[in-house]
């Protein structure tokens, strides 16, 4: 009896390391994207990490539709849409904050 719940404990311990590693093997590679913004022509890449789930090392909301994430340097929150590539800043301050629009797409290799 002992030897046989060893061995489901253990068939068991297998099959959810096994479901981890699929599950963790199906995250997306880093990408880069390049974004440029509309008015000045002005460009710069950001660097998307699925498996940590970052921006630029920053911590992001990654979901189906848009990544967002605030950027400490920025003071402000980026949202990327994913469909469109659309890129929105918003900046609060004491006045009334502003927002910045821009357009990212996959950086070539």
């Amino acid at each position: 009896m002992f030897n046989s719940l060893r061995m489901a404990v253990m068939g068991g311990l297998l099959a959810g390391g096994l479901a981890f590693a699929a599950s963790a093997g199906a995250q997306p590679a880093p990408a880069a994207m390049t974004c440029t913004n509309p008015a000045s022509g002005t460009t710069w890449q950001i660097k998307i990490d699925y498996g940590r789930r970052t921006v630029d090392g920053y911590p992001a909301d990654i979901g189906d539709a848009e990544i967002s994430w605030f950027d400490a340097k920025d003071n402000g929150t980026y949202t990327l849409e994913r469909k469109t590539g659309k890129l929105s800043f918003v900046a609060a301050s004491s006045t009334g904050g502003y927002f910045l629009f821009d357009q990212c797409r996959p950086t070539a290799h």
